[in-house]
């Protein structure tokens, strides 16, 4: 024992020197610094990006690479990279519907004062409806394949199955180009066409869905509820009508009765 304490008492443990010290703190500092850098740059980026609502936080997987986001995503629905890009080439298919069944349900009733929702039950089909059915469902089975094949391999379904000299030469999901763009609108600034694209497909598939709850709880088209609305903007209102619902419980089309539920509650 007293040969160890004195190996020990000629060994004394010394203090950190100055020295030492003071490059442990640099480096501290400088640690320090670069996650402030980061975290300015972060906020900095944050604050230049538009967002759904002003300084609301966006998730992880929304990094504002992609055209239309705003970072609102509650559910977490885009979470997995192979769910996001399906819902996007999903979102992009019912906003270009949207945007024709907007127009047309519009440009319809201005010319022929026939409106949408009732429009079908006056045309005079060429075949049985079932029979129509199944040629629809033949029809956009195919193509539905074709898009899925080219969601999971981009470029996969470019080339014309049939006509195989017809191909596609862009890779990008849901913008072909070429004979589908004949009005060139891809060899401009091509990110803020599909930002436009999105505004306006999002706004109409928010109207289409106002239009087909106007007509369920009015009776009316489009065109005429705003006729309706403009005369008497303080009486004729969604609020006026909340909760009814004029439709009858089925209707008769070309001989095969459909059933017609409202899509609100009834009060």
């Amino acid at each position: 024992d007293d040969g160890h304490s004195a190996r020990v008492a000629s060994h004394p443990r010394h203090p950190p020197q100055p020295a030492a010290m003071s490059v442990v703190v640099a480096r501290a500092a400088a640690v320090s610094s670069k996650a402030a850098t980061r975290r300015s740059a972060t906020r900095a980026a944050a604050a230049s990006r538009p967002m759904w609502f002003p300084n609301a936080i966006a998730p992880a997987h929304l990094d504002g690479s992609m055209p239309g986001d705003f970072g609102l995503d509650p559910l977490g629905l885009g979470a997995d990279p192979n769910a996001m890009t399906w819902y996007r080439q999903a979102e992009l298919q019912h906003a270009r519907w949207a945007m024709v069944g907007v127009a047309g349900s519009v440009a319809g009733e201005v010319f022929t004062g026939i409106n949408f929702y009732t429009a079908p039950l006056e045309v005079d089909l060429p075949m049985n409806p079932a029979a129509l059915l199944a040629f629809q469902f033949l029809m956009m089975h195919w193509v539905e394949i074709r898009r899925w094949m080219d969601i999971r391999t981009p470029g996969s379904a470019n080339q014309d199955p049939i006509f195989s000299e017809q191909k596609l030469t862009t890779v990008d999901p849901g913008y072909p180009g070429g004979p589908f763009d004949p009005l060139g609108f891809s060899k401009g600034d091509l990110d803020a066409a599909k930002t436009r694209e999105l505004y306006w497909g999002r706004l109409a598939m928010v109207a289409f869905m106002g239009e087909v709850i106007c007509y369920q709880a009015t009776g009316l088209g489009p065109v005429e509820a705003l006729n309706l609305h403009v005369g008497s903007p303080f009486t004729q209102t969604l609020f006026n009508n909340l909760g009814q619902c004029v439709l009858d419980d089925s209707v008769d089309f070309s001989g095969v009765t459909i059933s017609t539920p409202c899509l609100w509650p009834q009060l």
